[in-house]
């Protein structure tokens, strides 16, 4: 079932060319392709390509294959694939068949190479990558013929062959496409399509010692698999005309309707980077915990943090698909996940930084215990109890000794009301020897209990609060951006943007029904924001909370 309804389904151009080939008769179904390379995590980035080619399949009552373009093993691990295989289906979609992997048609591919060479269109080369740099030519100038670009090619089937026999070392030859050393495009000016490299990978093992290069290997592995629409991001526009090239010249693609490459702009999202390079670099050197450290842009990131599959398919769906770039605003993104969780997350209170009250006139020997709704819109969730006693804790920023008419909240010689209980007045305070209070003396007037009870009592302000000998010691991380400039990918060192203050972890307390929060369960914490319990690090009897989001835009 698509997660659009179809009646509201937003258009643009890729529906469009679906639509008309459909309506032609070029196509009588839609099979789209999501072709990641295993060589790291998955981004916000990609989970827009994500809900575009499954979606589109969901829609149109097509197909989509997930396919691993796994031609690079030295950078490619079997963690990836397993890490984006878990992200596909957290997003809520689920590809056709098997998963496919570009080394299920090596064999395929080598026979390929071969035909190429048979018709003389490719070659072995034995320039060296400087002076390949320097036949290749420029922008402004064409390249030059290689030296080895007219050989024969029963000779360059046996040289081929020694390549797959390990004959060569790495770096020593490579297979070429002959096409056009003075084309415009510097990706026609006779692209590489095989390399030598004695690596093991992590699906064909040590079967291969050459690899076929990606811009060969995905247009034939988009024709092996009958995908009509093939959609990528704008960076492949200049290489579609090699896409096109090789299926033109091999005699199994030439039915009319074989597939085509359309581009789209790529996500570019302000204080994040979008790549798996540089990503990948922040994790080597331990400047962030992981892949899924969730100030990371990746879906294990933001997952970990406490956005849901629902906020991010609202993202992608916003921002649209469009073939203009542009710099996407990271408030977009957090007002999803914001409007999300305010319709259903539950509600709970939480003292991220505590000072504690003691309320002098509450005499009782036993704590009391007062309702509180989970969510105060949604009845069906129900309530949950909070015990009440003569000490509990309220956040250091809701006590003030003297305040101005603008600050609603707790000041000595004056009343709030506690979320869900009782009006409160503080009488005076203790503080340690650094000045900071420690602990506010109160009264409660036991006749006001309610959230709005009618008391006639004007009380302005509202705090939260959590009794203190029930409380759950917690953990609270609170993330900031992980960058500090907008556009960090344009800085030349991703250290000089870097915010050294993108995690502040603070210790408080919980109320004690969040004993059992789960792995990952989003709460609002009331007059603080969103926060969920940290899938890595929290359990029962060590709880941590991970900031999700703030209660409103505070930027």
């Amino acid at each position: 079932m698509s997660h659009v309804d179809n009646e509201v389904r937003p258009s643009n151009f890729i529906r469009n060319i679906i639509d008309e080939d459909l309506a032609s008769g070029k196509h009588t179904s839609v099979h789209t392709r999501f072709p990641p390379e295993p060589n790291g995590y998955l981004h916000i980035g990609h989970a827009k390509s994500i809900c575009l080619n499954f979606g589109i399949a969901e829609d149109y009552k097509g197909q989509c294959n997930l396919r691993f373009d796994d031609t690079n093993p030295e950078k490619e691990d079997i963690d990836y694939v397993n890490s984006i295989q878990e992200d596909v289906k957290w997003l809520g979609f689920q590809w056709d068949g098997e998963v496919r992997y570009s080394s299920n048609y090596f064999d395929e591919l080598y026979g390929y190479a071969v035909e190429l060479i048979n018709k003389g269109l490719a070659y072995v080369c034995f320039l060296n990558a400087e002076e390949t740099r320097e036949y290749r030519g420029t922008l402004k100038e064409p390249g030059r013929n290689s030296p080895y670009r007219d050989t024969s090619p029963e000779e360059n089937l046996a040289l081929f062959e020694k390549m797959r026999d390990g004959g060569f070392k790495e770096g020593e030859c490579v297979l070429r496409a002959k096409i056009d050393m003075a084309s415009p495009f510097m990706c026609m000016r006779d692209p590489v399509i095989y390399r030598v490299k004695f690596a093991h990978h992590h699906q064909t093992g040590d079967k291969w010692c050459i690899y076929p290069m990606y811009d060969f290997t995905h247009c034939i592995s988009d024709a092996l698999e009958n995908i009509t629409h093939s959609l990528c991001t704008l960076e492949f526009q200049d290489n579609r005309r090699l896409y096109d090239w090789v299926l033109d010249n091999l005699n199994d693609f030439q039915a009319p309707n074989r597939t085509r490459q359309y581009e789209f702009s790529r996500l570019n999202l302000e204080y994040t980077l979008m790549s798996k390079r540089k990503l990948n670099d922040l994790v080597v050197r331990g400047l962030v915990s992981g892949w899924d450290d969730p100030r990371m842009p990746t879906i294990a990131g933001l997952r970990r943090r406490g956005y849901t599959p629902a906020s991010i398919r609202e993202f992608c769906q916003r921002i649209g698909v469009t073939k203009q770039d542009n710099l996407v605003e990271v408030g977009m993104l957090e007002a999803c996940i914001r409007e999300d969780l305010n319709e259903n997350a539950p509600r709970a209170m939480a003292v991220i930084r505590p000072i504690k009250v003691i309320i002098e006139n509450f005499t009782a020997p036993e704590l009391e215990y007062v309702k509180a709704p989970v969510h105060p819109n949604l009845e069906e969730m129900g309530e949950r109890e909070l015990a009440f006693g003569r000490e509990i804790y309220i956040d250091a920023a809701d006590f003030r000794e003297e305040a101005n008419k603008q600050y609603k909240r707790l000041v000595l010689g004056k009343e709030v009301r506690l979320r869900n209980a009782y009006v409160i007045r503080a009488e005076r305070c203790e503080k340690d020897a650094e000045g900071n209070v420690t602990t506010v003396y109160c009264t409660y007037d036991p006749e006001t209990l309610g959230q709005n009870p009618s008391d006639g009592r004007k009380v302005k302000g509202v705090i939260h609060w959590v009794e203190a000998t029930t409380a759950l010691p917690a953990e609270f991380r609170l993330y900031d951006r992980l960058f500090i400039d907008a556009n960090p990918a344009a800085a030349e060192t991703v250290d000089e943007v870097l915010n050294p203050a993108s995690l502040e972890v603070v210790h408080g307390f919980a109320e004690a029904p969040l004993a059992n929060a789960k792995a990952s369960q989003a709460y609002q914490f009331e007059r603080e924001g969103y926060f969920c319990a940290d899938s890595k690090d929290s359990a029962p009897g060590k709880l941590v909370f991970n900031l999700t989001v703030a209660l409103r835009e505070s930027f």
